[in-house]
């Protein structure tokens, strides 16, 4: 594909920029955004008028709005990323292998990355500012209902681009079905996959391609509410968890209560959620002290529901909801509510996800709000990076070994000269 062999020239250059020239790149990428912002909106509009005439689900369509505060922020995070530290050139191992033999472990781009999302226009701003950050090119496909808003978009970026006098080729963007099935075969041009959307859409993404994939399909988080709590936190918590944005992967879908408190805190959080229009699902144990909730069956507790909607379920023990949440869970960001410090400990060693949070909603569980500046997406696997993804997953290393006429015989064999492997790091 010849747009990919562009995006790789583009991003063999940005490798080589010093830190000063990608953070006006990115400062210049800011001022583009601003200066279009009104064609910006008007795009996502446009997106959003035919998203209701075609009916695109509730959680899609919350996802799509890109408003002018929405719009603002993430202008805003695209400037913190260019306050991070450059995550390129970074020395992780300085050692002497033998007089004038030294070896040097360097960080450096991945290369080029292919970012394929349903709705999240925003997901264009977070990601481009990240890959001319981290010195990649990028590949970016959005879901045709966000079109017009990811065309509006790229191109403010690609201006500000050319404003700073990089080649603006690093970062593309591609709109039809077609492309992306293009995309997923270019396993010699492009370096990861960054897939975004849905359970189905990951998994799509996952059995089509070669190229090394990065993401979660699923976003089953919980909120465990221990039998030593405090309820009043803890509701706010669930409601914080469940109802500020129930269509975000951070989003509880389940709760689990502790047997001990469940006859006093179930109707406490229960009427705080439904007086929030959420609807609840409860087991046998939760129905018997909530008999209006409809019953939660099997399926309830492996879905995510990306809406109003939450699973409630009691249990006898802490070991039993860990337990429920390592059977059920996507292994992306757990919460457990408990003033016991030693249960808390328990359930932060031994749930498995990426995040595991104690007194706390899940929906911190974002790359803005860990301080990344924004993600490119949130990692549910267990090899590294894991959880959100900024800066530090956009990276790799190679191994630099400069030597003065050095010959590997000359360790060998009887005589051999040993290895000096003394470590020339300075530490902080």
């Amino acid at each position: 594909m010849t747009l990919a062999r562009r995006t790789r020239t583009a991003a063999q250059q940005l490798a080589a920029l010093p830190s000063e020239d990608k953070n006006r790149a990115i400062e210049a990428i800011a001022q583009a955004l601003t200066t279009q912002t009104a064609a910006i909106t008007a795009a996502n509009i446009a997106d959003c008028e035919a998203a209701i005439a075609d009916d695109l689900a509730k959680p899609l369509y919350h996802r799509l709005k890109l408003d002018g505060a929405k719009l603002q922020t993430a202008i805003a995070g695209v400037r913190d990323v260019a306050q991070l530290p450059d995550p390129v050139g970074t020395v992780q191992i300085h050692r002497e292998l033998d007089t004038g033999l030294e070896l040097q472990r360097v960080t450096c781009p991945l290369g080029v990355l292919g970012v394929i999302f349903e709705s999240r226009p925003d997901a264009v701003v977070q990601i481009a500012s990240l890959a001319v950050k981290s010195g990649n090119g990028v590949i970016l496909k959005g879901g045709k209902e966000a079109i017009r808003s990811c065309q509006a978009l790229v191109q403010a970026i690609r201006s500000g681009l050319e404003t700073a006098g990089l080649n603006p080729d690093a970062v593309q963007l591609l709109t039809t079905r077609e492309e992306t099935r293009a995309l997923l075969a270019l396993d010699g041009w492009v370096d990861l996959i960054i897939p975004r959307g849905s359970n189905a859409f990951v998994r799509y993404v996952q059995d089509n391609t070669r190229i090394p994939v990065l993401g979660h399909a699923d976003g089953i988080c919980h909120l465990y509410v221990d039998q030593t709590v405090d309820m009043d936190q803890a509701v706010a918590i669930a409601l914080d968890a469940k109802v500020g944005y129930p269509s975000a992967c951070n989003a509880i879908e389940t709760l689990l209560v502790h047997t001990a408190i469940a006859p006093l805190f179930l109707p406490k959080v229960a009427a705080a959620l439904t007086a929030q229009g959420v609807e609840l699902r409860g087991d046998t144990a939760t129905q018997a002290i909530l008999p209006q909730v409809t019953t939660a069956t099997e399926a309830d507790w492996a879905t995510e529901y990306s809406d109003l909607i939450l699973s409630i379920r009691v249990v006898a023990s802490l070991e039993a909801a860990i337990d429920h949440i390592n059977t059920y869970g996507s292994r992306h960001t757990e919460a457990i509510a408990t003033q016991d410090a030693a249960a808390a400990a328990t359930f932060r060693a031994q749930v498995n996800a990426a995040g595991v949070y104690h007194n706390c909603s899940t929906r911190f569980a974002d790359g803005f709000r860990y301080g990344f500046g924004a993600e490119v997406g949130i990692s549910t696997q267990s090899l590294p990076p894991r959880g959100p993804v900024g800066l530090e997953g956009l990276v790799t290393y190679k191994y630099h070994l400069v030597g003065d006429g050095h010959l590997v015989a000359t360790y060998a064999g009887d005589n051999a000269r040993p290895f000096t492997h003394r470590n020339l790091l300075k530490q902080d």
